[in-house]
């Protein structure tokens, strides 16, 4: 859980790099919420409302969070515009954020990895 609040502690920071782990755990605890909105919404009949105010509310953290993991992997936070590429691009994009990052320090700041080990 703490993976989850410590992305939304760094709501819109774009700098560092962020680890596999923490991005997968958010990306898992982000889809815990969203299933549980979407039942509320049902059972409320709220149209959508409580997820679509989840998604904008959580937004910069998520941006934030994939450009730091795309920094752990050594490429710009302009990679992420690959997702306008239909269907190839987010596969793409995808695959980014399952590849290990750098273990030495790169030039986005020292390996998370090795900070927490």
């Amino acid at each position: 859980m703490h993976h989850y609040t410590d992305v939304l502690k760094k709501y819109a920071v774009f700098s560092g790099r962020a680890r596999r782990q923490e991005f997968w755990m958010f990306v898992l605890c982000n889809l815990v919420v969203a299933a549980v909105l979407v039942t509320l919404d049902v059972v409320l009949g709220a149209n959508g409302i409580l997820v679509g105010a989840y998604t904008l509310a959580i937004f910069l953290p998520c941006l934030g969070l994939t450009v730091r993991r795309l920094h752990d992997t050594g490429r710009s936070g302009w990679w992420y515009l690959l997702i306008l590429i239909p269907l190839l691009g987010w596969i793409w994009l995808l695959v980014l954020m399952a590849t290990e990052g750098q273990a030495a320090p790169n030039e986005y700041g020292p390996s998370p990895k090795a900070l927490h080990a």
